[in-house]
């Protein structure tokens, strides 16, 4: 039986505004992560995949705010833990998170090597500067990165290198699970290539077990991770393979999000790209039925208004539809 490193169950998450307003980013979402796998995360700006992962981390800071789930990490339900117990037992050790615009994350005054002393400093304050170093150098060139850069300013580092810097950073105490947000975001195509080789190195190296990939480009989950679960307004639309989630999706905004994006793969290459219209629902006040709806050319006035379920598709996969997987393919068939 597969060993389930990351499980979440019905977890909610809010950001409160200046004036008292709920907005549920992350609305009773769950998934499995199981050990050797990775999993991708897709959707639009704004459908909650970065407040997913920052929830993930059981670290909360306001305007975020936890209201009710778990999240269990080899065991350990973190969601009920104190913030001083996650940071120290936790965050780095048994999970690592990559912010958007993680080569941004350095202070351009101090040294590469620095850095690390503090991980070291915050985690396992008993080993001196000396063994730090040795520990930094053999991970970085293990990683492919020359042990020149542990002296080097972030400064001096390319745009590339400096985001592979801090993934080797994050990964120093060999977190069970790794959460890369947009980690090739803002970089060019050699650099963003080099940057997901070394993604991939990492868990068969064995400096991680397990990893959860954010995008809202989904065919290049395609290329990096084993499933992919695809998000739209805080809520989980669709979860399956990252061959059925591209190749086949279910769900009318996965399929959206596949007709409106050129891949040059293929097999998924598009003749006629095509918008999805309109904008996501203001989740101050969500809509009582399918939160896609507004925008789904195939919804009906039921839609509105009848709460959606995920359901179960008969290849395995899950989808959130009020329309069975037969309704959905004939609708598709004719345009």
């Amino acid at each position: 039986m597969a060993n389930v490193i990351l499980e979440v169950n019905e977890l909610t998450t809010k950001y409160v505004t200046r004036f008292g307003e709920d907005i549920y980013a992350v609305d009773h979402v769950s998934l499995k992560l199981e050990e050797g796998k990775s999993l991708g995360i897709a959707g639009e700006s704004g459908c909650g995949k970065s407040t997913l992962a920052l929830s993930l981390m059981g670290y909360y800071f306001p305007p975020l705010h936890y209201t009710s789930g778990d999240i269990i990490i080899c065991g350990t339900n973190i969601s009920k833990m104190s913030p001083d117990n996650v940071r120290k037992s936790i965050l780095g050790k048994e999970i690592a998170y990559i912010p958007q615009a993680a080569m941004n994350a350095l202070n351009p005054t101090q040294k590469i090597i620095n850095f690390i002393e503090d991980v070291f400093q915050a985690h396992e304050p008993n080993k001196n500067k000396k063994e730090i170093y040795e520990i930094a150098r053999k991970s970085f060139e293990v990683l492919g990165l020359p042990a020149e850069v542990l002296q080097k300013y972030p400064v001096e580092l390319s745009g590339g290198m400096k985001q592979r810097t801090v993934i080797a950073i994050s990964v120093l105490l060999h977190p069970k699970v790794l959460i890369a947000d947009e980690p090739s975001s803002a970089l060019d195509v050699t650099s963003q290539k080099m940057v997901i080789k070394m993604l991939r190195n990492l868990m068969e190296k064995g400096f991680i077990k397990s990893m959860i990939f954010i995008t809202h480009e989904l065919p290049l989950l395609y290329n990096v991770t084993d499933d992919i679960m695809v998000m739209y307004a805080g809520q989980l639309v669709e979860i399956g393979t990252a061959k059925q989630t591209v190749f086949d999706p279910i769900h009318p905004y996965a399929k959206g999000l596949m007709g409106s994006i050129i891949v040059p793969e293929e097999g998924l290459r598009q003749v006629k790209l095509t918008a999805i219209p309109g904008v996501p629902p203001n989740l101050k006040k969500p809509p009582a039925g399918c939160r896609f709806a507004a925008r789904c050319k195939y919804a009906k006035p039921e839609c509105q208004v009848i709460p959606v379920q995920l359901h179960p598709a008969s290849d395995g996969r899950f989808y959130r539809c009020i329309f069975s997987e037969a309704e959905l393919r004939e609708a598709y068939n004719h345009g």
